[in-house]
């Protein structure tokens, strides 16, 4: 099990991370130290506990966010996926009504919630590591 040195807001700890992981838990000791360097420059004394603790719950915060807003996202793309299923049972001379406009706005906006969707997903990875 290999040993990985991480600065949290200007403090050096060592910790243990299991072979292979050492990227992921670089990668969540940076979110980490994010919010440790906001608590920093904010010009507060804080002791260690303090800190870690302070930027832990600010990453809880911003990962309660990104969940409901992913919620919101899915129910969005559910609610788009149903107006083009609809959209779809329509018979060819109806559906050639419909304008083009419309239904590349509903594209856009379904390509915008998958992203937002990948990105919370992504987030939320991370901060389970």
């Amino acid at each position: 099990m290999p040993d990985m040195t991480i600065e949290i807001g200007g403090r050096h700890f060592t910790v243990a991370c299991q072979e292979g992981e050492e990227t992921y838990l670089g990668a969540a000791a940076e979110l980490l130290d994010r919010e440790a360097k906001v608590l920093v420059a904010s010009g507060t004394r804080l002791t260690q506990e303090r800190m870690l603790l302070m930027a832990g719950l600010m990453l809880a915060d911003k990962a309660i966010s990104a969940e409901e807003e992913l919620k919101v996202m899915d129910r969005r793309l559910a609610e788009q996926d149903r107006v083009i299923a609809s959209m779809k049972a329509r018979p060819p001379e109806v559906r050639e009504a419909i304008p083009r406009a419309a239904i590349t706005r509903v594209d856009g906006l379904a390509s915008r919630a998958e992203e937002l969707a990948a990105k919370a997903r992504e987030y939320e990875a991370q901060l389970k590591g």
